[in-house]
């Protein structure tokens, strides 16, 4: 009973249920007895807020809670540092994270993100980090960067620096998915669908997709979860396919696969799927469709071909080191190599994690890349495989640094989420998400507007490359691929002041791994590299 009736009248609209039943008293009150003129306007003037609420475009906090969403506005304006919202819990988010979103929400809303006084930032704390500029600044004519990614395959693509990190339609709402791919097509980046396939959302608009193979092989499997080629060549020989990216692990909880209750399950979502309606979604902690590395690499040829040869590559979040060199041997025994690897880092976010696995497992982004870069060097293979990197990627600032740290191009899910107005309320597992953003509940999905929320995902990706634009211009250089660790200096716990250069894992020369003696290496290499095989992801005994 209880049910049915939030399901009419939602707990969240009870402030503007009871103006208007307050409205109706008063109103009954002036007309029978003459009094309660004073009481009257206020009631009406509530009711009118609500109202305009419910119909807004531009807020969704206000469409799912009307009148009482005002107060956190309010609080906003009247102390804006103190980001402790009414209606959602906010404590958990820490203040870089609030700073974080801060900036996403002026450039997504086309606002001026320029700040009085100086840096926001400890200058002197440690770990504090710049670029150096140039006392000659360049002057660049665009700041839509890209690189081609496939150049040797039959479809390379053409892709922007910066775009949307994998997120599911089933771990986002329809209009979420709507929004995002809208402001892909818009700016010409390319949205990552996340292992849960492609959907009619993500058709909607016909922005450039990436499709994300997972190890439940969704919207390419066979009843019992087994890898389909034909379904897979179906669906990537859609032109809106532009590269196929098979996931090994995720950063927020690598080496834990994941279960999207059958609740959950919508026709939608199984239409995507592949999967029954109303039964367990299950994502397996590791793939069936191959057991070494060797398999792998044969695997990912496989893809390329049935996709008619498009770029394909994998996303891993980096665990045990020999386990990531035995896939690096395996590219050296078969001559295969992905066109691309999307390095996650484990600081990356999810929508529901054991909080063990979101804090201590898998290497963070910074380690992670730098394990894959010099490894891909040292083999001699960095210069035909491209590397991407994602894990809390939502400034300029971060994108200049990661380049710097050998990726070719970022993705970013929290900063696009942070456009589409996500106030990190943590319901994501809960079906409530005020914002509409990761809920499968009709009424809530409503209040995210699609052509509002597609212009602010295009205005951040825009506004974020033009930061970097700027960023690139002032170190004097013509393209963000021309930053080296050189460039970005940082402030050490002994008060000492150095480049990532002098701080970083050596930098490895190409070819070094394929000499007999590793000696001079790290010892990461020295230790782990001799006991890796392409025949297999166990560490070989010595």
């Amino acid at each position: 009973m209880l049910h049915t009736l939030n399901t009419i009248f939602p707990v969240r609209y009870t402030a503007f249920i009871l103006s208007a039943l307050g409205l109706l008293m008063s109103a009954a009150t002036v007309i029978t007895m003459g009094v309660g003129w004073l009481i009257l306007p206020i009631f009406m003037a509530l009711v009118g807020v609500g109202l305009f609420d419910l119909i807004r475009h531009k807020s969704s906090i206000l469409r799912n809670y009307p009148i009482i969403g005002h107060l956190r506005y309010t609080m906003e304006f009247v102390r804006p540092e103190i980001r402790q919202y009414f209606i959602v819990s906010d404590s958990e988010a820490t203040p870089f994270s609030r700073a974080q979103r801060s900036l996403v929400y002026q450039r997504a809303k086309g606002e001026s993100d320029k700040r009085p006084f100086g840096t926001q930032l400890e200058v002197y704390a440690e770990g504090f980090e710049w670029i150096n500029h140039s006392m000659v600044p360049t002057r660049l004519s665009t700041h839509d960067f890209r690189l081609t990614i496939g150049g040797d395959c039959a479809q390379p693509y053409d892709a922007s620096v910066f775009n949307i990190s994998a997120m599911s339609f089933g771990a986002l709402s329809a209009n979420a998915i709507l929004a995002l791919n809208a402001g892909a097509k818009r700016g010409g980046f390319a949205h990552d669908t996340g292992e849960g396939s492609i959907s009619v959302h993500h058709r909607a608009h016909g922005g450039d997709l990436i499709w994300e193979i997972g190890s439940g092989y969704f919207g390419c499997r066979n009843d019992d979860g087994s890898f389909n080629a034909d379904r897979f060549a179906k669906n990537a020989a859609d032109p809106q396919v532009k590269m196929i990216e098979l996931k090994l692990s995720q950063g927020a909880k690598p080496g834990h696969g994941g279960v999207l209750p059958g609740s959950k399950v919508t026709p939608e979502i199984s239409e995507a799927r592949g999967v029954p309606v109303g039964q367990d979604c299950i994502s397996p902690s590791s793939h069936s469709a191959f057991s070494t590395p060797v398999d792998m690499l044969h695997f990912i040829a496989r893809l390329r071909e049935l996709s008619g040869g498009k770029p394909t590559g994998f996303k891993l979040c980096i665990g045990h080191p020999w386990e990531w060199f035995s896939i690096v041997k395996a590219m050296l025994a078969t001559g295969i190599t992905p066109d691309f690897i999307v390095v996650d880092g484990a600081e990356g976010g999810t929508g529901a994690a054991p909080l063990e696995f979101t804090n201590h497992v898998g290497a963070p982004l910074h380690e992670g890349l730098l394990l894959v870069h010099n490894t891909l060097r040292g083999a001699g293979l960095r210069e035909r495989i491209k590397i991407g990197a994602a894990g809390k990627v939502v400034s300029a600032f971060d994108i200049a640094r990661l380049l710097a740290l050998g990726a070719d191009w970022c993705n970013s899910a929290r900063g696009f989420m942070f456009a589409l107005g996500c106030i990190q309320a943590q319901h994501f597992h809960t079906g409530h998400c005020p914002t509409g953003l990761t809920t499968q509940d009709p009424l809530r999905q409503q209040s995210l507007v699609v052509p509002d929320k597609a212009q602010r995902v295009y205005n951040f990706h825009q506004q974020t490359l033009h930061a970097l634009q700027e960023l690139v211009q002032a170190a004097g250089l013509l393209h963000p691929k021309d930053i080296t660790a050189h460039h970005i200096v940082r402030r050490t716990t002994d008060r000492k002041v150095q480049s990532l250069a002098q701080l970083i894992l050596t930098q490895l020369p190409d070819n070094a791994l394929l000499l007999d003696d590793l000696r001079g290496l790290p010892l990461i290499y020295q230790h782990h590299w001799p006991l890796a095989s392409s025949d297999s992801f166990t560490l070989q005994q010595s």
